[in-house]
């Protein structure tokens, strides 16, 4: 199974607190996973994913393969989002979101439908 890893943006600790209560609730998409991380450091991501209650069908071993593959091919990107941060100040998050190729390819077509 193929996975996608990427950085979202920059979220107040209490909106990302409150968005993933509200997706809990409501039922957030199969197959994908947004997680809020304080740092953006590799360890910080891999923390993040590793700390996801283990899918059924995912291949952990896979997705921390492309986080640090997401790590080594996106310096500025990275360089980036971490500005960003720093920017934002403390009681801030970066958010980033894994997911299946899958469920991310349904969850495309299904916003591009509406």
């Amino acid at each position: 199974m193929k996975y996608a890893f990427n950085i979202v943006g920059v979220s107040p600790v209490l909106d990302f607190f409150n968005h993933q209560q509200k997706s809990s609730v409501s039922g957030q998409p199969q197959g994908i996973e947004y997680l809020g991380a304080p740092d953006c450091t590799l360890d910080a991501f891999l923390e993040t994913v590793e700390s996801v209650p283990t899918k059924e069908s995912w291949e952990m071993d896979e997705v921390v393969k492309t986080v640090i593959d997401f790590w080594m091919n996106n310096s500025e990107s990275i360089r980036y989002w971490k500005l960003r941060l720093l920017d934002a100040g403390r009681d801030n998050l970066i958010v980033t979101r894994v997911a299946e190729i899958q469920a991310l390819q349904a969850e495309f077509d299904m916003l591009f439908q509406k």
